[in-house]
């Protein structure tokens, strides 16, 4: 199993070890974690307990978030809906709501509309005051939100985030989704039950999650990321989406099983991702590959019993094509029962990319190739299904395509489209 590197704990770094009664809400735990943070970073330990939460917590730059692990429970509060009382505009700090009956100031709320819902033009955001039906939020609103389209704040958030930071951790606990009483998900692009955005140097571990209205773990525009020995099941979303120009991350022993889409979902422009010894199972999709996923590595990975592909490189078109990515020592069986034309499809205009060493059975087919894709390097795999591989001959290479691929090995120039956090 990986050593783990210590990215945020130094010998000078403050540890607060919270009792029950100093954990006993969101916002309790919420101060302590600022105040270690205004302090130069540290540890912040939180006690056995089973906790409602009616607020996300926040991390901030050098805190390190731990609990005691399976004793360690933190549940989502129940996701209410307020609808706005009209039309409100782009960049405001604020809403004006029909009712504010039960919101509270430091809640985290999302903002959205019937046609925003789910992308970035969702707003998530923290109450900063309350006046009579309206509320303050800590930024302005992601863009207009018209009363034809039933606008609307929910009580909806992660459970634990962090936007623009650095040196952070989330160790040793589990995470409710309370799935139930939520009446509207949270949007992939915005949120996750474990999110970051804009962040970098970023370790989780030991961490399980399930039963979210939306997505497991996600992250945005985020650099140097390791998710190590963590499970996300259960989800109305995918279980693990790495997202939006994400650059340089590794998954190690982890498992996304029973979510209602991908077990592990590449999002656009998600490159330079290793996920190693991980397990898919009974999800839609196993793992999926898209928009300007590039070079990324999955090896020895488990994709068994998902609904459709155990892999699937989706349909992106050139200039957007998947590329330079190697599968390879993985076994991947049992899946495509309900749609999809293999245990490995490959779609679109995909190319350099590499299939070797891996157990692939129990379907129709074993890897599907679609005509536009080249340059594909299938070796070295023992293959029973019906059909072992469908191909052109054109798709196929017997030559291995030469790029680099996974974690730690991109040059500096891979991060230029983020921001520095």
């Amino acid at each position: 199993r990986l050593a783990r590197p210590d990215h945020v704990r130094g010998e000078t770094d403050m540890e607060r070890i919270l009792s029950v009664s100093e954990a006993a809400s969101a916002a309790q735990i919420q101060t302590a974690i600022d105040e270690v943070a205004k302090s130069g970073g540290g540890r912040v330990v939180l006690p056995a307990m089973d906790l409602e939460l009616d607020r996300g917590l926040a991390l901030r730059s050098g805190i390190e978030l731990c609990g005691q692990g399976s004793d360690t429970i933190l549940r989502k509060g129940p996701g209410r809906i307020y609808p706005l009382s009209g039309y409100h505009n782009y960049g405001m700090c604020d809403a004006p709501l029909q009712s504010t009956e039960g919101l509270k100031v430091g809640m985290t709320v999302s903002l959205h509309d019937g046609r925003t819902h789910g992308g970035f033009y969702e707003t998530f955001a923290t109450i900063t005051w309350i006046e009579g039906d309206w509320v303050g939020l800590d930024h302005g609103i992601e863009a207009d939100y018209r009363a034809e389209d039933a606008p609307c704040l929910t009580t909806v958030y992660p459970l634990v985030f962090a936007h623009n930071a650095q040196q952070i951790a989330l160790r040793d606990m589990h995470l409710e989704g309370n799935r139930a009483a939520q009446e509207k998900n949270m949007g992939g692009c915005r949120g996750s039950a474990v999110y970051f955005a804009r962040s970098r140097d970023i370790e989780v571990s030991n961490v399980s999650e399930c039963d979210y209205h939306g997505e497991g773990l996600g992250f945005q525009m985020c650099r140097d990321v390791q998710i190590i020995d963590c499970r996300f099941d259960g989800n109305s979303g995918n279980g693990l989406h790495p997202g939006a120009g994400s650059t340089n991350a590794r998954f190690v022993g982890c498992a996304a099983n029973h979510n209602e889409k991908s077990g592990f979902f590449f999002c656009v422009r998600a490159n330079h991702i290793t996920v190693d010894d991980c397990r898919f199972f009974s999800n839609r999709y196993g793992v999926s590959i898209g928009t300007r996923d590039c070079h990324n590595v999955l090896t020895g990975c488990t994709m068994q019993g998902n609904r459709g592909p155990g892999v699937l490189v989706r349909a992106s078109p050139f200039p957007v094509e998947v590329h330079s990515c190697r599968i390879e020592g993985c076994v991947v069986s049992g899946n495509a029962s309900e749609e999809g034309r293999g245990q490995i499809e490959i779609a679109g205009d995909a190319h350099d990319l590499v299939v070797r060493d891996c157990t692939i059975g129990a379907g129709a087919c074993g890897i599907y190739v679609e005509e536009a894709a080249r340059s594909i390097h299938i070796v070295d795999n023992d293959i029973d299904c019906g059909v072992n591989v469908q191909s052109t001959r054109e798709s196929l290479t017997s030559k291995d395509p030469a790029f680099n691929a996974g974690y730690g090995v991109g040059k500096e120039t891979a991060y230029r489209h983020l921001i520095r956090a």
